[in-house]
């Protein structure tokens, strides 16, 4: 709201107003970026996951999860860094001591071997990660 101070008629009166279109302006080009950026954040490297027709019942309340993939070639990522089987569970429990949950995800290509699959699990299995997370592609929707 304006106000005058009775003064001078020819004199312009001051608006003590905040303008706040600007700030709108730039708070919904923000929300606009964060809306298309947000659904591209996900864990892991690209994999082709194999379709599967089950519900997805499990609810995912993990926040930052530990995300281990598997390539076609047998190269083992966690994250987005490859890792050397043989030191999955020596880079993996320092991770796994500051969370509250153990829970590891598994994301294997298409077209890996059943037994590289297999071989990364009893990996995780022998060095003491019990909660492994298959993630799979649903083609039930």
């Amino acid at each position: 709201m304006a106000f005058s101070t009775g003064g001078d008629p020819f004199e312009d009166p001051v608006l003590v107003d905040i303008n706040v279109t600007p700030l709108v302006d730039v708070m919904l080009v923000l929300l606009i970026i964060f809306m298309i950026t947000a659904p591209m954040l996900h864990q892991g490297i690209e994999v082709d996951l194999p379709d599967t027709e089950a519900a997805d019942n499990l609810p995912l309340q993990v926040d930052d999860p530990l995300v281990l993939s598997i390539k076609s070639d047998g190269i083992v990522y966690l994250r987005d860094k490859p890792v050397h089987p043989t030191k999955l569970v020596d880079t993996l429990e320092p991770m796994l001591a500051s969370r509250d949950d153990r829970q590891v995800f598994l994301k294997g290509d298409e077209g890996v071997p059943y037994g590289d699959f297999i071989h990364v699990v009893d990996l995780l299995y022998r060095g003491g990660i019990r909660e492994i997370g298959l993630v799979t592609d649903n083609i039930a929707n």
